[in-house]
């Protein structure tokens, strides 16, 4: 039984996925609401027929106070089967009706919708641009993540389990108070138009109240992920104190913004007791001077004193389910701003599979200045023949990371173009483009996994024997099998840490380089590739690096001579442009800026700084 609610939708299931998704709150929920369209609908209707019943166990409760008014004998036997279905109705299809309305709500519902707005989130978060993440909190995404589809799970929730049924309640209560005495509608009347001006005085403050203090959550969370994920940073520099008191800051904003929340709740606390009082007194009072006049029977009396003392109790909770409900949407809202906006750097409509022939990269005046109008680029046009080794040289923000984010399609160029054996990357699916380049990164961050996970990123369907001989090849096969984590796996089965941290920058290195060459792809571009290897570590994996090169077009970024000196060509660049180019020995003898870099050299190192 349990299976079957629970199977009822798939969150999984395909959809059309939207660049550009709905920007405001309920088009928000009602697109990613689609396959619980039906459920949903079964639910509104379940949740009615509890509250129908529960109104009608009231109305019966005051009729049995009528019926035995008479004698014993003669009551059973005129009402006797009546009592019996009644109380079959009572054993048998009441509890059905509930549990089928609970299964939907626990078993199909919330844990199938929290599921689907998770999972189409991260998706969508997934497809954003590196610029995109670049200029955000990686806890403050990840806090929206996890906190959007709980919230979105409970504003569901309680629109079945409580509005639906409270509407449908009271509704049920205004009906039953009609037909027992017209007059009774009056106090009842009166109770909820004040207690709507309640509610609506609530809500209004809850929304943004509730904004507020998740925003100031995601804030607090934003600045302690940054702290724990520097940690040797803050360590380093001996600014324990330092970061206390900038967590401190948030948390005692988050800390004022629920105190605001708070007051909000107990005002509407207080508000809602005297009503409730102006509600028991005025309906039980009156039927009681109904009775008295002789206009309503005993049993029309006791059915509004239950019914009224059952609102009673139901109106604090409603009012909670509401405040509940808007905080949530709340919630939900200030998630939207991280999971609704829209993708900014998107595959064209009729963007095909690269079609990599030869390896010709070729950037044509290429400008890219990130919109301030300066740094990175600047008109830059180079042609890189198949199979040529290219070296890239310069001081720092002369451009070279730019160069390679842009044939990366990390960011589209603002002016000029980039071919890859002559198509253009913007008219080609970034996943075929980056399929087809190989990057072996200064920064050799890890994911959190085993050696072998992280390896094999390179080309996932890769045997275990593939696997291996990449490891071999990057000269890291021997100390992987000397690891051993902290839950006790070893060897390749080791986990890394966070962004392989477990792991000295060598070694890091080492196991980007296999993930590399396990990739094995046409297109190389090593940007500091031998940057954290110690001369000795180096210079056995020298000789890999060239293996690695052989047959490829490779766009080399690199301080140290021993990497760079050896290329077909070297590249001069200086504020976004080319200013020299040739080989090492050509260069040399133009006596301009690498010759300076080159007098300048230190260790193997190319000094860019004092050369500037």
């Amino acid at each position: 039984m349990f299976r079957f609610f629970e199977n009822l939708v798939d969150p999984y299931c395909t959809y059309s996925e939207k660049n550009t998704p709905p920007t405001r709150l309920w088009p928000f929920l009602r697109d990613y609401s689609q396959p619980f369209k039906r459920v949903f609908i079964l639910a509104a209707l379940l949740s009615i027929a509890v509250a129908a019943v529960e109104i009608g166990l009231i109305y019966y409760m005051g009729r049995i106070v009528d019926l035995l008014n008479g004698d014993p004998a003669e009551v059973w036997q005129r009402h006797g089967a009546e009592l019996i279905g009644v109380a079959l109705f009572i054993l048998l299809v009441r509890p059905v009706i509930q549990l089928l309305d609970v299964l939907l709500l626990n078993n199909t519902i919330l844990p199938n919708f929290g599921t689907l707005i998770r999972w189409r989130a991260h998706k969508h978060v997934l497809r954003q641009s590196v610029g995109w993440f670049e200029n955000d909190f990686a806890g403050r995404i990840a806090n929206r993540i996890m906190q959007t589809p709980p919230a979105a799970g409970e504003v569901v929730f309680q629109v079945f389990d409580a509005i639906t049924f409270s509407l449908a309640y009271l509704i049920g209560a205004a009906v039953l108070l009609w037909v027992a005495d017209l007059r009774l509608m009056i106090p009842l009347a009166i109770w909820f138009a004040l207690y709507a001006l309640l509610v609506r005085w609530t809500v209004k403050r809850v929304g943004p109240a509730s904004k507020a203090s998740s925003d100031a959550r995601s804030t607090v969370t934003g600045r302690v992920v940054d702290s724990y994920s520097n940690i040797h940073s803050v360590k380093m520099f001996a600014h324990h104190d330092r970061e206390l008191s900038y967590a401190k800051e948030a948390i005692e904003g988050t800390r004022k913004t629920f105190q605001v929340e708070m007051r909000i709740f107990t005002i509407m606390d207080g508000v809602l007791v005297a009503l409730n009082g102006l509600l028991i007194v005025g309906v039980v009072g009156w039927g009681v001077a109904l009775w008295m006049q002789g206009s309503a029977s005993i049993g029309v009396v006791a059915a509004a004193t239950a019914l009224t003392l059952r609102l009673n109790a139901m109106t604090g909770w409603i009012m909670w389910a509401l405040t509940a409900f808007f905080r949530q949407l709340g919630v939900v809202s200030e998630g939207m701003e991280t999971i609704a906006q829209p993708i900014d750097l998107v595959d064209r409509p009729d963007a095909k599979p690269l079609k990599l022939q030869s390896g010709g990269v070729d950037l044509d005046q290429v400008s890219h200045h990130y919109g301030r109008g300066q740094g990175g680029l600047d008109a830059l046009s180079l042609k890189i023949r198949p199979g040529e080794k290219i070296g890239l040289i310069g001081r720092s923000g002369a451009g070279k990371s730019t160069l390679v984010k842009l044939l990366l399609r990390f960011y589209d160029v603002e002016n000029g173009a980039i071919r890859i054996d002559g198509q253009d990357i913007r008219d080609v699916t970034q996943a075929s483009l980056r399929g087809h380049i190989g990057v072996v990164q200064q920064d050799s961050a890890l994911m959190h996994r085993s050696v072998r996970d992280n390896i094999l990123y390179g080309r996932p369907d890769a045997s275990e024997d593939e696997m291996l001989a990449a490891a071999k090849q990057a000269e890291a096969h021997d100390f992987i099998l000397d690891l051993q984590d902290p839950e006790g796996r070893k060897g390749y089965d080791a986990h890394v840490g966070e962004r392989g941290v477990k792991l000295s920058g060598g070694q890091r290195q080492r196991v980007t380089l296999a993930r590399v060459i396990l990739k094995d792809a046409p297109i190389l571009v090593l940007d500091e590739a031998t940057s954290a290897l110690d001369s000795e570590v180096e210079a056995a994996i020298q000789e890999t690096l060239y293996g690695m090169m052989q047959g490829k077009t490779v766009i080399a970024i690199a301080h140290r001579l021993s990497t760079i000196a050896q290329m077909d060509r070297i590249l001069v660049l200086d504020k976004g442009k080319i200013v020299e180019e040739g080989r090492h020995e050509e260069l040399l003898q133009k006596e301009g800026l690498y010759a300076q870099f080159w007098a300048r050299q230190s260790g193997g190192f190319l000094n860019l700084e004092a050369a500037e």
